[in-house]
């Protein structure tokens, strides 16, 4: 399937030969790139690559056929670019160059469009010269005891205006020996000029023009959704040099570049920003509709729209290498990989297609031979055949909704890395999940804040706070950000600061000895926890308390407080932390932290990795997706595991695992479901999972280049709401995959059948088997294009 119509695929910038040069990974070899926009099917992508690679110094040839895109390896000291792109157009194709604006509907107006309407009016005119007005229709000379009137000039001219560009491509497929659409059409339209059929001549080249420019405007709209992923970045900036605004091309931006962007605008480039704040619309990278508050500090990705406010950010990487830039060429890239589809595809075609043809000229030949008809019959039977033998719309049917199913995925914050990775994820049955960073957030944060004796909240915190303030681990970062949040965070002169490796830490505030550590720290202290005083009015809590203006707990929580636990004494009332308070918020998956003096317990503060909202809604989606099983693996303790595990609802924990005890885990899922396993994770430290399982899906890739490089699949933002999406995506693009194929295959096997016998006309060969069943694959597939994600409830839903 070609032609002659410009379009152009957007990409890289051009240099002057129309084509994207860069380096590859071997320094010693260059990459070639190349629009060609007119290669649209394995077909088309086997010849090009047959004439390219004969050239002396080619080291890789990958046609990409869903966008349009040939790229090249080639050693820049044995070839050139200008060799590579003639080998490419003495294949029949048409190199364009990037920088010309798309139009879709350019092939409407191309050189082809415009041959095929001549062709078609010319059609018309022989046919109303034969049929309607046969007095009209004068003999004007014989040939070979053919008798020549207008219809037959009017027919051949028919024939040779759109004809000439598939004679063109028909010999550029005989000199490559490629037994595709091009050479068996070459040899349709030939032959039956050769016996006298000018009207199957001309019919056969007007309507097989008509097929490839519809095809071709329905391969362009698959392409459209890429298309969209690659005009998300303006190509231009507002920077600040020297004290002045300019603005440069994207392209010219330099790291380091301060960069201006106002509200309603793209950001350019992949930064950070320094100055202002702005709610950003991430949705293009992350697939996040709701848009993200963005202050100093905060990370910003090249794409994203500036929804409010000024900012200035700093470039951290130039616009070829921003994090939407690599989705793009990752989402080339896996164009690439052929699914066990697509080559059982491709085996098959290349079984069926000769076959075919020789079953076509043996019903040219035999029959007549035979005595059971005249020629001209059984050659139209066979040039009937003839047209049935292109598998165009079969070997289309996988890649086209391959490339549909990779672009929704992008556009919707998934990155794909290949066809056989969403073949794969449709089919797995089991589910493993990392806790850390995947059903939590990996962010520490303040859950319970208990007083002990007279201590207030606010005291307890800013006495943590001010202890907490030096320490480098991740549970005193929480515990300082929960005193800052709350007003509390101590300034008072610390002296003596001493960290109690894995127990906590201990310094001097206003001359009195502090201690914030694990309980051990205060028994060893000779402080008696099974009988602690609370504050009069009972302690309070962030999360796990739930009191009435008296202090008595309601009875409709589900969890003890400290309420609850407290027992009367002579002094008050006492807790038993030791027995009670601690077990109980252990049992909850939280980390408990004891402050006080050497003479005084003044409280405990619990801290937890928070579990995603969406976490459990996502579990339970999996689950009514049709996942027989979900495991979380985690390295935490038993205990943490098992809390975190019950609340958000998987059917198995496995806890305290090192990174080699998960892998031998996904191995065991492997055995137990044969369909496949998922790995899902933080796609660096669970690396060794990933590369196991049948599908490696990594959490929150967007900006981070080894989860970006490593992983099967990425989810671009920290959203597990994306992972059933994915599942229903896959099992979808399957299910479109498996009819585009039967169907395509019933129908042409049912016109062969027919063909022979006289049932199916030339006309019904192009219009059913060719143009109808390619249009038809081409928007069954476009449907994926169409799933979004669902949004998990919100609270108040």
């Amino acid at each position: 399937m070609s032609d002659d119509t410009a379009e152009a695929t957007p990409s890289a910038p051009p240099d002057a030969t129309g084509s994207t040069t860069t380096d590859s990974v071997d320094s010693d070899l260059d990459t070639l790139s190349l629009s060609v926009p007119s290669m649209d099917c394995p077909s088309c992508a086997g010849k090009v690559e047959s004439s390219v690679s004969d050239l002396d110094g080619i080291a890789d040839i990958d046609p990409r056929t869903t966008s349009g895109t040939l790229v090249v390896g080639y050693d820049p000291d044995r070839t050139t670019p200008e060799a590579i792109r003639g080998r490419v157009e003495a294949a029949g194709y048409e190199i364009v160059d990037d920088d010309e604006p798309y139009d879709p509907m350019a092939i409407w107006t191309s050189g082809r469009a415009i041959r095929t309407a001549v062709g078609a009016v010319l059609l018309l005119v022989g046919i109303l010269f034969e049929w309607l007005l046969p007095a009209a229709n004068p003999t004007l000379t014989t040939i070979a005891g053919a008798e020549i009137g207008l219809d037959t000039v009017a027919y051949v001219a028919a024939a040779a205006a759109p004809g000439v560009i598939i004679l063109r491509n028909g010999y550029a497929s005989l000199r490559n020996r490629s037994l595709d659409i091009d050479l068996l059409m070459t040899g349709g339209i030939l032959g039956a000029l050769a016996v006298n059929l000018p009207f199957e001549a001309a019919t056969l080249a007007v309507l097989f023009s008509i097929a490839e420019l519809l095809e071709r405007y329905s391969m362009d709209r698959a392409r459209g959704s890429l298309r969209e992923l690659m005009a998300l970045s303006p190509e231009t900036a507002t920077v600040r040099r020297d004290g002045e605004e300019q603005v440069v091309a994207a392209d010219a931006v330099e790291i380091g570049d301060r960069v201006i962007v106002r509200p309603g605008e793209k950001i350019p480039v992949d930064g950070v920003i320094r100055e202002g704040s702005s709610a950003i619309d991430e949705s293009p990278i992350t697939g996040e509709s709701v848009p993200a508050d963005k202050e100093p500090g905060a990370e910003v990705y090249a794409g994203s729209l500036t929804e409010t406010g000024y900012i200035e950010i700093e470039a951290t990487a130039p616009a070829s290498e921003s994090t939407i830039a690599r989705v793009i060429d990752l989402v080339e890239a896996a164009e690439g990989e052929e699914t066990d589809t697509e080559q059982f595809v491709d085996r098959f075609a290349a079984v069926y297609t000769p076959i075919v043809v020789a079953a076509a000229l043996l019903t040219m030949a035999v029959p007549p031979l035979l005595g059971w008809g005249a020629f001209t019959e059984w050659f139209v039977r066979g040039l009937t055949l003839l047209v049935i033998a292109c598998p165009c719309a079969f070997v289309i049917s996988t890649p086209v909704s391959v490339v549909s199913g990779l672009t929704s995925a992008a556009r919707n914050g998934v990155l794909i890395k290949g066809g056989p990775h969403l073949e794969a994820m449709g089919d797995v049955e089991a589910v493993a999940l990392d806790k850390t960073g995947t059903l939590t957030t990996g962010d520490l944060g303040v859950t319970d804040v208990i007083p002990i004796n007279d201590t207030t909240e606010a005291e307890l915190l800013d006495c943590a706070s001010t202890l907490e303030q030096r320490s480098e681990h991740p549970i005193a970062d929480a515990i300082v950000d929960q005193a800052r949040e709350a007003g509390a965070v101590g300034d008072r002169p610390v002296e003596d600061f001493e960290a109690l490796t894995g127990e906590g830490v201990r310094a001097e505030i206003d001359g009195v000895t502090h201690y914030a550590g694990k309980p051990s720290v205060f028994t060893e202290l000779g402080f008696e926890l099974d009988h602690a005083h609370l504050k009069t009015d009972g302690g309070l809590t962030t999360d796990a308390i739930d009191a009435d203006e008296t202090g008595a707990a309601d009875p409709s929580d589900e969890h003890p407080t400290v309420v609850e636990e407290a027992t009367d004494c002579e002094h008050g009332r006492y807790v038993d932390l030791l027995a009670e308070t601690i077990p109980r918020l252990q049992q909850a998956g939280k980390t408990v932290v004891l402050v006080g003096t050497d003479e005084t317990l003044e409280g405990l503060i619990a801290i937890a990795d928070t579990v995603r909202p969406e976490a459990t809604w996502a579990v339970d989606q999996l689950r009514a997706n049709g996942i027989k099983r979900i495991v979380m693996l985690t390295g935490d303790n038993e205990r943490t595991a098992q809390a975190i595990g019950e609340q958000v609802g998987v059917d198995e924990v496995q806890a305290s695992l090192l990174p080699e005890a998960k892998v031998d885990a996904v191995r065991d899922l492997r055995e137990a479901h044969p369909g496949g396993v998922a790995m899902v994770g933080d796609g660096i430290n669970d690396a060794p999972a990933l590369a196991t399982a049948t599908v490696g899906v990594a959490m929150g890739a967007a900006g981070t280049d080894t989860a970006l490089e490593t992983a099967d699949i990425a989810l671009m933002a920290d959203d597990l709401s994306r992972l059933p999406y994915l599942h229903t995506l896959a099992e979808t693009a399957d299910g479109v995959i498996r009819q585009n194929i039967w169907s395509s295959l019933g129908v042409k096997v049912l016109l062969a059948i027919a063909a022979p016998f006289g049932y199916v006309s030339v006309l019904g060969a192009i219009v059913i088997g060719d143009m109808g069943m390619s249009l038809g694959v081409t928007g069954n597939a476009m449907r994926l294009a169409g799933l979004t994600p669902a949004e998990p409830p919100t609270d108040s839903e």
